[in-house]
């Protein structure tokens, strides 16, 4: 064991698969020990029987998207081409939405990530470029960087689309979105992706709602991935894919989308899975963690073990996942860094001039005191986010 000081998290329920585990031990950015001893000088904090998870990964999101609402202009659509044809008429006609989209790009991937930090998500894999502020160690999570990607068919067309999977490594996850709707244009968009050699190992689809079971299987049997977002297509469509025959293969990782169609956060995202796919928890579970961190190719991630990355998450005791809101979450670390805690967590675990007590949907915590400021300095909001004015101005 490490002769350096780091932190040991003890009494705790330390993750559904590592049975009777009570300690976690975390040298610096890494998990160095389950139920080891702490070292001399250990920052020990007793959890008191309260549940340690991997830090979770929402395997899709638009970031800079997150600070519109929910927008629908027809009450079922029959493809994503008419709701993108109905925002981008909204975008030109609605002065307040033309003032949310105007927002500066910087400020609004800020506030996609503060989002998912809220909910207990370590790392996300953002379905557009990756802007360099993504990459920032001063990022409140953790960005997927290695991914090539296309936005889909309709918008980017057959030849980009081939270009981008073809210029891909294959040890990458390549990402986008298909099938999204319920018309023969959606359900036809997997045999053209098959023709265009396009269906492989590290392919992501993303929705796949007009998949029927023949390409269901083809699908599985090619080893690709599909990224279910519930939550968003059932506001748009009324209905979503069938998923459970990929689930039993392990090849179905959950995403939020954005605020744009989506709900509010990935703890929203685990309930609508909860409540349309009959999932028990720890199938849940796994669609956040080891699940997600397997298809997005990410191999320190999603798992409570030696040498893994210390994305933590802590729930009260006996608490499940799938029930839970961003005000149930004790603590959540990145790489080994508080950044959004109980307060008796924070205290714990930093000096009082790391972090800064705000509210979270009227429940007292603390934020990363520099994330904080940030936030507050923002042009932009995370709506039953409180950062007390005086406090961050006197800082």
């Amino acid at each position: 064991m490490s002769a350096h000081p780091g932190i040991s998290l003890v009494d705790g329920d330390i993750g559904r698969g590592i049975g009777a585990a009570r300690r976690l031990r975390i040298a610096g950015s890494r998990i160095e020990s389950i139920d080891g001893d702490p070292a001399r000088y250990d920052r020990v904090v007793d959890l008191r029987g309260d549940r340690v998870l991997p830090g979770l990964i929402n395997a899709h999101d638009h970031l800079q998207l997150n600070n519109f609402g929910r927008l629908k202009c027809r009450e079922r659509h029959a493809n994503v081409r008419e709701w993108i044809d109905d925002v981008s008429t909204l975008k030109q006609t609605s002065r307040s939405l033309k003032a949310t989209a105007a927002s500066p790009l910087d400020p609004r991937l800020l506030l996609g990530g503060v989002k998912n930090l809220l909910s207990g998500v370590t790392t996300v894999a953002h379905h557009d470029p990756l802007y360099a502020s993504l990459t920032m160690d001063t990022f409140p999570i953790r960005a997927v960087r290695d991914y090539g990607w296309s936005h889909s068919l309709l918008i980017d067309g057959e030849e980009r689309v081939r270009t981008s999977y073809r210029h891909t490594p294959s040890a990458w996850p390549w990402i986008i979105h298909a099938a999204e709707g319920l018309d023969d244009a959606a359900h036809a968009e997997f045999e053209r992706l098959e023709a265009l050699d396009c269906i492989g190992p590290n392919t992501l689809i993303v929705h796949g709602v007009a998949l029927d079971a023949a390409q269901m299987n083809r699908l599985g049997a090619a080893g690709t991935g599909l990224i279910w977002c519930p939550t968003s297509n059932l506001h748009l469509f009324g209905e979503t894919a069938d998923v459970a025959t990929l689930i039993g293969r392990g090849q179905v990782a959950l995403g939020s989308d954005s605020r744009l169609s989506g709900g509010r956060d990935l703890l929203d995202e685990l309930a609508t899975a909860r409540e349309v796919g009959g999932l028990d928890e720890p199938t849940l579970e796994h669609l956040v963690t080891a699940g997600s961190a397997r298809l997005l190719r990410l191999h320190d991630r999603g798992v409570l073990r030696e040498n893994a990355a210390a994305d933590i998450v802590i729930l009260p005791p006996q608490l499940p996942l799938s029930h839970a809101a961003r005000a149930d979450i004790r603590l959540v670390m990145v790489e080994g860094r508080m950044l959004y805690a109980d307060l008796h967590y924070a205290a714990a675990l930093a000096p009082a001039s790391q972090w800064l007590e705000v509210r979270v949907d009227g429940r007292p915590k603390a934020l990363d005191r520099t994330l904080a400021l940030r936030l507050a300095e923002a042009d932009v909001r995370e709506p039953g986010l409180e950062i007390p004015t005086a406090s961050w101005r006197a800082a």
